[in-house]
């Protein structure tokens, strides 16, 4: 045991440039001596979940199984939306009852396996030789049901990773969790390719869903061995009572509000990936091209998520602002270059537009979750990740149902709204609270 502690605080060490694997900030002392074994249980659970999150991207797999099955257009775009406010919508009530509980990575634990069986469940349906409409409607069900259990892990996350993490390791954490995911994911796209020649669409898609819930259960399994102290237990009340009492955290907390609002503009930057598949499918037609996809998007967040994760510890909201930014850029040039026919290959276009989103959304996602956990305290880490999710529920749901009436159907209309709201964003990102004081 004591062979194994040394060699997790030297990798420690070596990884987050430590001279004492003992310093620590914002969290409790009895967590300080298990820090370095906590960060690598940590990083292997987010390593499977974020490696399942690629394998089933809602931005990317969701839509191309459900355009594979001949569901609506409506229904395709709808996915992304879907899927993150079936994931924030909920919190708001099971926060108090997650605040209740002193230990909380069992919570964390159940949303994993919950997500785990929800995305078998996608495989199923695609794996059995079952009517398209039927399949189709299972997939989505199944998506709902793995945006509720990735809300309970939303939830339970954020507060057992500020309470076993120290501030300003948590965005490396993160990052270089997401690096090598995204090895793996290239490593499985490269392998598709090959695969795609020899069977069927339907049981590719069905061993993705396969790969990715087994990944979830491998990551309950990391969590479970975490070594959390317990946790104050306040607010642990009435669901609906304690839910209404956070919300006045919109009304009385001016920098929590700011990055409420901020959250909500990048939005834009998921919800303008899956437009980015849906204008490629229609140009290149070519269902097997989901795995040079999963490479770009493997290799976008290897070179990146290491880079973003250190960037996000000196400054989460430069991070923000850098990766809205250039992801308001990559969405209008790809306009352009369509609107105006520019003679490039639309294989290398959409290939280089997906990598430019995936690098973005990785920086985002590294940004806004080390912001808010930095941002928040041990009293407040659990209302700040239900509210904010929460009121991003609505606002999404707010959000796709004014891009449909007024952009319709017409994907490039949608991805021009996007890509300035994303703009948007990026400007407004100053205006956030310099948790990492730059």
């Amino acid at each position: 045991m004591q062979k194994t502690k040394d060699t997790s605080t030297a990798l420690y060490d070596l990884i987050t440039g430590d001279e004492d694997a003992r310093v620590c900030r914002d969290i409790p002392d009895e967590s300080c001596r298990h820090q370095p074994v906590n960060f690598f249980l940590h990083l292997i659970s987010n390593f499977f979940t974020k490696l399942a999150d690629e394998i089933a991207s809602a931005r990317l797999v969701f839509p191309w199984v459900l355009g594979l099955l001949g569901a609506p257009m409506l229904l395709v775009s709808l996915a992304v939306p879907i899927r993150e406010s079936g994931v924030l919508l909920p919190q708001l009530f099971i926060a108090a009852k997650i605040r209740a509980k002193a230990l909380r990575k069992y919570v964390w634990m159940f949303g994993g396996l919950l997500s785990g069986l929800a995305l078998w469940a996608c495989g199923f349906a695609l794996f059995m030789d079952i009517p398209a409409q039927q399949a189709t409607w299972l997939v989505f069900s199944a998506l709902l049901m793995f945006s509720f259990a990735r809300g309970i892990c939303s939830v339970a996350a954020k507060d057992v990773l500020g309470k076993t993490i120290s501030k300003s390791r948590r965005g490396t954490l993160m990052g270089l969790a997401t690096s090598v995911s995204g090895i793996f994911t290239l490593l499985l796209g490269l392998n598709l390719g090959f695969y795609n020649q020899i069977k069927n669409n339907e049981l590719i898609l069905a061993s993705l869903f396969g790969i990715a819930g087994l990944c979830w259960i491998i990551s309950s399994a990391a969590i479970w061995a975490i070594r959390e102290e317990p946790g104050a237990t306040e607010g642990g009340g009435n669901a609906g009572v304690e839910a209404l009492k956070s919300l006045r955290l919109l009304k009385d907390d001016k920098p929590f509000r700011n990055f409420v609002i901020v959250r909500t503009l990048l939005l834009s930057v998921s919800l303008g990936a899956p437009m980015l598949i849906i204008l490629a499918q229609d140009a290149l037609g070519n269902a097997a091209l989901i795995g040079l996809f999963l490479i770009v998007s493997g290799l976008a967040n290897t070179v990146s998520g290491y880079v973003w994760g250190r960037l996000a510890d000196y400054s989460s909201r430069v991070l923000m602002a850098i990766s809205s930014g250039l992801n308001a850029l990559v969405g209008i040039a790809v306009l352009l270059l369509l609107q105006f026919e520019v003679e490039i290959s639309a294989l290398v276009l959409f290939v280089a537009a997906y990598f430019g989103a995936s690098v973005c959304l990785a920086g985002v996602r590294l940004g806004r979750k080390t912001l808010l956990v930095d941002m928040a305290t041990a009293e407040t880490r659990s209302a700040y990740v239900a509210v904010s999710n929460t009121a991003i529920g609505f606002l999404i749901l707010i959000m796709g149902a004014l891009v449909s009436i007024i952009a319709g159907q017409d994907t490039h209309a949608m991805l021009w709204m996007f890509s300035i709201l994303s703009a948007l964003a990026c400007v407004l990102c100053p205006v956030l609270l310099p948790v990492q004081k730059a």
